[in-house]
């Protein structure tokens, strides 16, 4: 069972997610707050989605006071550089928006769950965008030394980047879906990336993949 933690200030977008999630056979709502104040209560929870802009503490500060146990999800209304960026450097696994088809939250928070990390290429172009623009060192740090990665690994981060999942990708080079997770995991360790958000930055950064990669992709 996924337990789900739910931080969101409007009560009726807070008990329609409720009732989404509750719905599902394999998840569960265990903790709801109005407010990112609320945080360092919550304890118990697997997945957090996490409003963005809350009345007295936003989203991408509670996640400080989170577990480290705890996998977030960014929900919100805003598709805006600095909020994306700082939902990620602040540790959050995914970033919604609102808008998203129920079915693409659920899958999210199963995704999340499971250690990978959602973030689709519009946004992820504008992650990357930010970094471009921006000339603040803290955005735009030092690349870590990575161990050389195989053909093999090239490519599937260049599909990871473009916003592959793991079947796709297993679809895409021909290859079982056992294999495409040794070759993320792989990937992960060899690049020092917490997870699959991480490892796109580090295929940007190191002129694996170019702005424009994302911009032309159209899924």
């Amino acid at each position: 069972m996924i337990r789900v933690a739910l931080f969101e200030d409007q009560p009726l977008v807070r008990a329609g997610i409720s009732l989404l999630i509750d719905s599902q056979p394999d998840m569960k709502v265990v903790f709801q707050a109005a407010d990112g104040d609320q945080a360092c209560h919550c304890r118990h929870a697997d997945v957090v989605l996490m409003d963005v802009q809350m009345p007295h503490i936003d989203g991408i500060r509670a996640i400080s006071f989170l577990p480290t146990t705890c996998r977030v999800i960014m929900l919100t209304t805003f598709a805006d550089q600095h909020y994306i960026l700082g939902s990620i450097e602040a540790g959050a696994s995914g970033y919604l928006l609102k808008d998203a088809p129920p079915e693409e939250l659920l899958t999210a928070i199963r995704t999340v769950h499971d250690g990978h990390a959602v973030l689709s290429p519009k946004i992820t172009a504008k992650l990357l965008r930010k970094i471009k623009d921006s000339t603040a060192p803290e955005v735009y740090h030092d690349i870590p030394q990575a161990e050389e990665l195989t053909p093999r690994e090239e490519e599937i981060l260049r599909l990871i980047a473009l916003g592959f999942n793991n079947q796709e990708i297993a679809d895409h080079e021909c290859v079982s879906l056992a294999t495409v997770k040794t070759h993320v995991r792989h990937i992960l360790m060899k690049t020092q990336s917490r997870d699959r958000v991480h490892a796109v930055l580090y295929a940007y950064k190191s002129g694996r993949i170019s702005l424009d990669d994302l911009l032309k992709y159209q899924p």
